[in-house]
């Protein structure tokens, strides 16, 4: 199920909002849980197992972590079991087919049998859920939350529709004390409200008209540089839009529910250097990996070389992370590359003696160059966009048709708007905390816009349903 569908608007959430409110608080959680499924499971009812599946492994692996007495060696045994059964699943279901064609390539040229490639469906959210889990087990091993008090509780943290199937990556730390007890008042459900508002309106009336642009020009090979660029600025604001307008619908929905969660998105499109752009954009995975693979791995605590190596691993499992293709892998290379750099200069960068407003605009140039890696569908197709952006392609006739599809005063107006809502200073979070009765009588028509727009649009998931 999606939030943009009118099944969801009109049918699930008023139902579930409705028996929620009228449960006591010791059936929410489980009612929260069994919506959930049904949320999940609305498409392929077969997910769900795969994610029970998941969530009994770390409940387990988790009481085996913990256990009084336990020893070093079992414990550890705990963790490795939880962790290798996440990953398995993550891996066969994600990477196996792109495994197993990568290496075809390599066996045919030494004559050996080649390896069956399998169609495998991939589980919606399943990059989020299972880091999710897995990240539950990982903090019980180090002592920094304590194990579920039920089976109830950690389904409900994992499966929890609102941030299910595309983040943000929530803790379990952060919510463990909410699944206890937790406030349910008219501010905080308020804010949820218009938090998904915004969010919905980002998405419908924001990154779909973008991501249409977007669709045009990079469907068409070798267009010409100015429309290149234009292409590429949309994608920006379309994943942008798309990306945050879910993350804000996330967090409003879990508000609605009585529940906090962090935010997902700081302005990312204001960032001054690289870092700065991985400290706004994905936040909670930024931070996971973070936590989970750079530290870990040594972080800064050795010489400069072992900073450098684990920056670039970490972006390098990053890129994978969102999908099996080399062009992620690439680009999650570009900015692990980036971010070395900049660590090797200081943690600054060599356009840090420009005035602030230059150092965005070059630290959003070089990540519009990331953005058609992580956009083309193969790296030679990001090579001819690219070589198109940088004035090696003269468009002809097909760029003629090319700038009266996409160059239209309705496309350039959301241009123009998604250009000054990227780039100013007010967050969407400052301003639904401010929120007053003057801003709830702009939300109801921006809501009723969305909606009609939303009727008149083809079926467009959220991007990041995919990775």
């Amino acid at each position: 199920m999606v939030f943009t569908t009118h099944i969801f608007l009109f049918y699930f959430l008023p139902a579930v909002l409705l028996i929620y409110y009228s449960l006591p608080f010791k059936w929410r959680n489980l009612f929260l849980t069994l919506a959930s499924y049904i949320f999940y499971g609305w498409w392929e009812p077969w997910f769900v197992i795969l994610m029970m599946i998941s969530t009994v492994l770390d409940f387990f692996c988790g009481k085996l972590i913990s256990a009084p007495g336990a020893s070093r060696r079992r414990r550890l045994a705990g963790l490795l079991i939880a962790i290798c059964g996440d990953m398995g699943l993550l891996a066969f279901f994600k990477y196996y087919t792109f495994t197993a064609e990568n290496l075809n390539r390599l066996l045919q040229t030494l004559g050996a049998d080649l390896l069956p490639v399998l169609q495998i469906t991939l589980p919606i959210g399943i990059s989020f859920y299972t880091f999710e889990s897995m990240s539950y087990t990982i903090d019980v091993y180090r002592g920094i939350v304590k194990p579920a008090r039920s089976f109830s509780d950690l389904s409900c943290f994992i499966s929890l529709f609102p941030h299910l199937v595309a983040g943000p990556i929530v803790r379990y730390n952060v919510i463990a004390e909410q699944l206890v007890s937790r406030e349910h008042s008219w501010d905080k459900f308020s804010t949820g409200v218009a938090l998904f508002i915004v969010g919905f309106a980002k998405k419908i009336l924001l990154a779909n008209p973008m991501g249409s642009a977007a669709d045009a020009v990079f469907a068409t090979q070798s267009p010409y540089f100015l429309d290149a660029w234009f292409g590429v600025i949309a994608y920006a604001f379309q994943i942008y839009f798309d990306f945050s307008g879910y993350s804000d619908m996330a967090v409003g929905l879990s508000r609605m529910f009585g529940l906090v969660i962090p935010k997902n998105f700081a302005s990312p499109y204001r960032a001054e250097s690289i870092t700065d752009f991985w400290r706004r954009w994905h936040i909670s995975l930024s931070t996971w990996l973070r936590d989970y693979l750079y530290v870990p791995l040594g972080g800064n605590r050795h010489n400069l070389r072992r900073t450098y190596f684990n920056l670039a691993l970490v972006m390098l499992l990053g890129g994978l992370w969102h999908g099996a293709s080399w062009t992620f892998v690439i680009w999650g290379a570009y900015h692990g590359t980036l971010l070395a750099f900049e660590r090797w200069f200081g943690k600054r960068t060599l356009y840090a003696w420009l005035p602030y407003s230059g150092r965005v605009a070059v630290t959003f140039v070089l990540v519009l160059i990331s953005w058609v890696l992580f956009r083309s569908s193969s790296f030679p197709q990001a090579l001819s966009y690219l070589h198109s952006m940088f004035g090696g392609a003269s468009g002809g006739r097909a760029g003629l048709l090319l700038a009266a599809e996409i160059y239209t005063p309705y496309s350039l107006a959301i241009l123009a708007l998604c250009t000054f809502l990227s780039f100013q200073r007010l967050e969407v979070y400052d301003w639904v905390e401010g929120l007053n009765w003057g801003r709830s009588v702009v939300l109801v028509p921006l809501f009723v816009l969305a909606v009609m727009a939303m009727f008149t649009q083809t079926f467009n998931p959220f991007l990041y349903f995919q990775f």
